[in-house]
Order: C-alpha cells, then structure tokens, then sequence
C-alpha cells in the first residue's frame, strides 16, 4: 500500500542515515559557551544579583564597527542561566535536529531562540535590548509599538516595558469583523493584558490604508497631549537600531561556531515577518566569517516589498551593500500573515512528535514547512551541507489555533484499574 505520509515526513529506516538518529552533541557549539567579552550584556548578567535587567555599555563585533549609528548601551533583557558553566540562554544553544528524511549526507542543526527567555518571546528580545535602552536614555514614560493581533513582538514589548517601569500601548490590527469585540485572553494576548498593556485594535484595512507609521504619531501625539512622554518602537522593531539585536545574534553564532572545530554551516535558513530578518542575517554573514549562504523564507510580505525596505535598513546602518546582493526572499506566506492550512498545522504537530521541537506556526512552522519540501523536491541542492535552521519563538500563537489543532493532538484514555492489586504506599509527586 502506498505510504500517505507527505515527502518531508517519510522515516529513513535505521542505519540509513546518521542524520536519522537521536545526537548528543557534546561540544561547546550545543552549549552555546562565549567568550564573557563578546557580550553585551556580560557573560553573568543573568547569575549575577542584579545583572538581569541592568543597562551595560555597548561595544560592537570587530567587523562591524565600520557600521554607523552604533548603539551605547543595551539591556541585559535576555535571560541567562548559569549551570556547571554553561549558559543555556544568551547565547541561545544550538543542536542537531532530528529531522526524518533528509537528502543524502544533509545535517540540519537548529538554533534556539525560542528558550530566550522573557515569557517564550523568541527572538523578539534581541532587537528591544537596543530599542529598550535608546528609550530610558530619552526619558520615556511609555513606549508604544504595532503588530498583528498575535505578535510576539508586541508581546515581548509589553513585558519588556513593565520589567523597566514604563507603559505600553499596542496598536494591533484584526479583521474588520473582530475588530469592535473583545478578542478574549487568548495567546500573546493574554500576556498582554496580564501586565497590563493599553490595546488599541484597528481593522486590516485601516492599517493598510493610513499605514503603520501614521497610527503610531496619531497615538503618540494624543499621549503627548496627557503629558506622557512616548517612544515609538516600529512594526517588529524593524530599524537600524533594532538590528543590532542582530547583529550581535550574528557573533553569537560565529563564536559558537569557533568554539566547535568540527561544525561549519554552509546554509543558514530563517523565517522572516519583517525586513530586518532578512538583513541581519545575510549582512552579519557576510561581514563576519560565517560566509554561510542565507535562505529567508518570508511569511508575511512579497519579495518584491521586502527587497524595497531592506534596502532602506541597510542603508540607515550605511554599509554600502546592495539589498539584492545581500538577501534571497523566498515566499512562505501561505494563506498570509497568521493564517494556516491544514498542511501546515499538521506539520507542526508531525515535527513535534517527531523530533520534540515544538515549531509556532506563525513563522519557524511555514519556514520549516517550506525548507523540507525543497529538500525533498531539489535534493541536490541540499546534498551534503550543513543547515543552521533560526527557531524563532512564538509558541504562544499555537494558543490561537487551539480549535484547528485539537482533532490533530494525541488522544488520552481513562486508566484501567486492577482493584485486585495490593495497596502500595508510593512518595507523593
């Protein structure tokens, strides 16, 4: 009988194939140890009494200082754990993935920016390190940022926000059905609303029509009226302020990398909703000695707009590359920004139960999706290389596709219970 399973899920039988079985890696490249000069928050910030949340200067990588404006300080916002003298956490570990069927003598390791700390915000705490400490510097009382009504950025704003004392109002937009009713405590939002961020909703159409940057001054002008003193963190907190967050990603990795003799990445792969994924991570490539080759699967805007704006941000860091010669977008969007196919839900579920990675099927779930089908139909291309595939976080947003998922999760049973079996006293768990 022929197999029904989709080509990216086949099991290789045993033995066919090292990438097939569980890894554990032993090296510093899993660990994710650095050297404590090389990061900007201090290699013990977070052990330290104190360190977490504390504002350091701010000295950038070797090769990127040529860059400009570069930033002063950051706050140490990224959670770092110290245990027998490994940071599990900023720098985020990075591991084999145990992906089934995979082209002949192809490696996939995954990066975890998902363990980042910051209530599972991802990769979202990189870039609000930088954008969190140019707002205190101006005085701030509040920030105000805009996103979709899932967004991990907004999201990981708003907790940031409250750990430094400051308000936060989000402009999130929903459809024009939802957008007069309470959207419930459902995912992001529920966060949001526990710490207690102002909400603002706008309809899609509304977003589109007067555009990102005008809402966000009208916002900021009717707070400055109240006499609050707003900082404008944009969409994603995509500038070139915010891809320092990245930048800095980009020596993390490449410390990692030279900490590990043995690993070298040829192809670096990463979902992207904004433009600035796409830069830090073909720029920091290409500046650094990774050299790696980056695939950006975007799943939100077309090539053709994200070409436009990438261009913008890598002018604003005045680093002389062109946009096309930096960035291969490739579309991943599907049904569009926060919407799933039955395809792609199960594929989250079947890579969870595969693997035990939990993708958010927002973006690390589309951008999976779509690396493993090209494997499976261009096999070639991805014979014998090395993939470093950036999880990005966002679990949260599977709370908002409780309803799609239930008929795909594992089932339960009620026990069956011998009551002829002798009581035995067992330790409380």
């Amino acid at each position: 009988m022929p197999s029904t399973e989709p080509p990216w899920f086949r099991t290789e039988e045993a033995g066919t194939s090292a990438t097939t079985g569980l890894h554990t890696p032993t090296h510093s490249a899993v660990t994710g140890r650095m050297d404590d000069a090389a990061s900007p928050t201090s290699a013990g910030a977070g052990a330290q009494i104190g360190g977490f949340l504390s504002e350091k200067p701010y000295t950038p990588p070797s090769w990127a200082m040529h860059l400009c404006p570069v930033p002063s300080q950051a706050f140490s916002l990224g959670h770092e754990l110290m245990l027998l003298q490994r940071r599990l956490q900023f720098p985020t570990p990075i591991h084999k993935w145990n992906l089934p069927n995979l082209p002949e003598g192809t490696e996939v390791w995954i990066k975890r920016d998902d363990l980042s700390g910051m209530q599972l915000s991802g990769n979202k705490v990189r870039k609000l390190e930088f954008l969190m400490a140019d707002a205190v510097a101006q005085g701030a009382d509040c920030i105000i940022t805009l996103g979709g009504v899932q967004s991990s950025h907004c999201r990981a704003s708003a907790v940031a926000a409250k750990y430094l004392n400051l308000d936060c109002y989000l402009i999130l937009r929903t459809s024009k059905a939802l957008v007069d009713k309470d959207l419930g405590l459902v995912g992001n939002l529920l966060v949001e609303r526990l710490v207690g961020a102002h909400i603002d909703l706008v309809s899609e159409e509304e977003y589109s029509e007067i555009g990102s940057v005008a809402l966000a001054e009208l916002l900021k002008k009717r707070l400055q009226e109240e006499g609050r003193k707003p900082y404008v963190i944009p969409a994603g907190g995509s500038n070139s302020l915010g891809t320092w967050g990245y930048i800095e990603a980009t020596r993390e990795i490449e410390l990692q990398v030279q900490q590990s003799a043995d690993i070298q990445f040829d192809d670096i792969v990463l979902p992207s909703g904004s433009w600035w994924n796409h830069c830090w991570s073909r720029l920091g490539s290409r500046l650094s000695s990774l050299k790696a080759k980056v695939h950006a699967f975007s799943i939100w805007h077309d090539p053709g707009y994200l070409y436009a704006h990438v261009q913008d941000l890598i002018d604003g860091l005045q680093s002389g590359f062109n946009a096309h010669d930096i960035v291969r977008v490739e579309n991943a969007k599907g049904l569009g920004y926060g919407m799933n196919t039955a395809e792609e839900l199960q594929f989250v579920k079947d890579i969870a139960s595969a693997t035990g990675i939990v993708l958010d099927p927002v973006s690390s779930g589309k951008a999976a999706l779509r690396m493993l089908k090209d494997m499976a139909g261009n096999p070639d291309r991805w014979n014998g290389r090395k993939i470093l595939f950036i999880h990005t976080g966002g679990l949260l947003g599977l709370y908002d596709k409780v309803d799609q998922l239930s008929s795909l999760a594992g089932s339960w049973r009620r026990m069956a219970i011998d009551y002829t079996v002798p009581h035995k006293e067992g330790t409380a768990a």
